[in-house]
């Protein structure tokens, strides 16, 4: 099975977008982090089940959608995927460092 590891900035990406949902609902931001959690679990045994990042073009550099973000993820070897990011779908994936 395949070790899902969350990079500093992924996990700093987590962190923001629960403190900015809180704001209205801290409820809803509880419930979204998980979602997207979540969403993640399916790469332990489908490492390639995110399609490849438009804006990239690498193969192994993909992305989960969930809800209105974009979870990009590298597949670093066959033991290994990094979450690299989560990305609100809204934004400009092109102006971040990736």
């Amino acid at each position: 099975m395949v070790r899902i590891n969350w990079t500093l900035q992924a996990t700093t990406d987590l962190k923001n977008i629960a403190e900015y949902i809180s704001k209205d609902s801290k409820k809803y931001a509880r419930f979204q982090v998980i979602r997207i959690k979540s969403r993640t679990k399916v790469l332990k045994s489908r490492s390639y089940a995110g399609k490849i990042v438009p804006e990239i073009e690498k193969q192994n550099i993909r992305e989960l959608i969930e809800g209105n973000y974009r979870i990009i993820y590298k597949v670093v070897d066959n033991d290994r995927i990094d979450i690299l990011t989560i990305h609100h779908s809204a934004r400009d994936l092109l102006r971040r460092k990736i």
